[in-house]
């Protein structure tokens, strides 16, 4: 859990193998297609709506690793496909994010995103494209920038 701005400086320090440990622990066909590409998200999300009913499921403490892991992909995926840089609040409690990892990147994504919200409403949604329609529009409003 990250509650410091130290522990958030460390969960960044590890996303390289934080990611290829995740990555290496899902089903061969799924994390062979994991390229932070935008039609990858389709592949995660697959995943994720196949693991998880809901997200109470997803945020079952045992899940933590794997939803971690999701969270962090879809991040990062945002991150290559769209631009922005991961930040965290750790001061203001009314925040809806308090004290979860967001990409922050204000003229493509005006509010910013929590990947881990996006894991979760996927659950929800249940579409399987969630997560890509939401990335996409954050394509659209970056190439719009002046």
């Amino acid at each position: 859990m990250v509650t410091t701005r130290d522990d958030f400086e460390y969960w960044l320090a590890d996303m390289d193998d934080a990611l290829e440990r995740f990555i290496a622990s899902l089903p061969a066909d799924v994390g062979s297609c994991l390229d932070y590409s935008v039609a990858s998200l389709d592949h995660i999300e697959r995943w994720i709506l196949e693991r998880w009913i809901d997200s109470q499921a997803a945020l079952a403490s045992h899940e933590t690793p794997q939803l971690g892991g999701a969270a962090r992909y879809i991040g990062e995926t945002i991150r290559k496909q769209v631009g922005g840089f991961w930040d965290i609040d750790l001061t203001n409690r009314q925040n809806v994010y308090f004290g979860l990892p967001v990409i922050v990147d204000k003229p493509a994504a005006p509010t910013p995103q929590c990947p881990l919200t996006l894991a979760t409403a996927s659950t929800h949604r249940r579409t399987g494209k969630f997560l890509r329609t939401v990335v996409e529009a954050m394509q659209r409003r970056a190439q719009a920038r002046p």
